[in-house]
């Protein structure tokens, strides 16, 4: 017997993450070959006639998990019923802009998108928030839903995540399945800290098989302006490969992994993080539960990266928090 479909609503549906995202989901690989999907896809009025190119491929793919399609402009429409909202969207910063203006702008998107998922959403409904500064746009988001558990949000990490992975494993030499227990810790921002501390390389200390010279010098500012680099290299940000990440993000709260993974959650005060505070931690997931990886070494290294991302992101939170009143 066919499952029942599940509603996912992706905001910024006819951006260049999206149209990596849309057919992927449509097609099963995030919830799973078996799970019948329909989509309920938002976008600003300007982009509907483009998203309506998009719809048309994805009639076109004829997937047989694709139960339905909605296009809308209206988050409460959007958020109707949903199961899973992906908020891909976000007001990118402009020439001249600051990050406090970037941040004022997308507290009015993404309050309004917080009250209609506290409306209408499911209420075991997953949301995890992409669009950027993605940590402090989740927690705009999860203030805006009062009546929605602080566990049901999340912001995504996992890009970065998959970067540290994949530059370890070129330094090492090593296939990517060998690497174990890479962290990212706190804001997706230049001040997110890559941690291979714990990470193992074919079950080696990945520690010894890299110097500290190039751990400093090299990696952790590669993580932190990755970004910036494929704007560089291509024109545009990274599309396909946030769109995997989304994938992989959502597809592991919903499967559950003993390996770990970072995640940006509302912090329960471990590692003495502020309790609520959006953070990437390391965590494992259980049946939907995500836990925080607990009793980890942290040396003086690391607690310094890690208490120069939480700074920013209370300075984050507190230049919104008149908006959120």
């Amino acid at each position: 017997m066919m499952k029942k479909p599940v509603r996912v609503a992706i905001s910024g549906a006819a951006g260049q993450i999206a149209y990596s995202l849309v057919f992927r989901v449509a097609s099963g690989e995030m919830l799973g070959p078996d799970q019948p999907v329909i989509l309920h896809l938002l976008e600003v009025p300007a982009a509907l006639e483009h998203l309506k190119g998009v719809v048309m491929e994805l009639d076109d793919c004829a997937y047989p998990l694709l139960q339905d399609i909605m296009m809308t402009d209206d988050p409460n429409l959007a958020f109707s019923e949903i199961d899973y909202a992906l908020l891909v969207g976000a007001a990118p910063r402009g020439p001249g802009m600051e990050r406090s203006d970037l941040l004022k702008i997308n507290s009015d998107i993404f309050k309004v998108q917080g009250k209609a998922l506290n409306e209408h959403a499911s209420r075991d409904v997953k949301v995890l928030v992409v669009g950027n500064p993605a940590n402090t746009n989740g927690y705009i988001t999860m203030r805006s839903a009062p009546d929605l558990n602080m566990t049901q949000f999340s912001g995504m990490t996992r890009l970065d995540h998959h970067r540290t992975l994949s530059l370890l494993a070129n330094k090492t030499a090593a296939d990517v399945k060998t690497i174990k227990n890479v962290i990212v810790w706190g804001n997706h921002s230049a001040t997110q800290y890559p941690d291979i501390s714990h990470a193992t390389v074919n079950g080696q200390p990945a520690n010894s098989l890299v110097d500290q010279d190039w751990i400093v010098n090299d990696f952790i500012p590669a993580i932190q302006q990755r970004g910036a680099a494929v704007i560089k290299a291509r024109g545009k940000s990274s599309a396909a490969s946030a769109a995997f990440a989304i994938l992989s993000h959502v597809r592991d709260w919903v499967i559950g992994t003993d390996e770990w993974v970072s995640m940006v959650i509302p912090s329960d005060g471990s590692y003495g993080i502020p309790e609520g505070l959006m953070y990437s931690f390391p965590v494992t997931i259980k049946e939907g539960n995500i836990s925080i990886v607990q009793g980890l070494d942290i040396d003086e290294f690391s607690r310094a990266r890690m208490l120069k991302s939480q700074q920013e992101l209370e300075q984050e939170r507190d230049t919104i928090a008149d908006l959120l009143s």
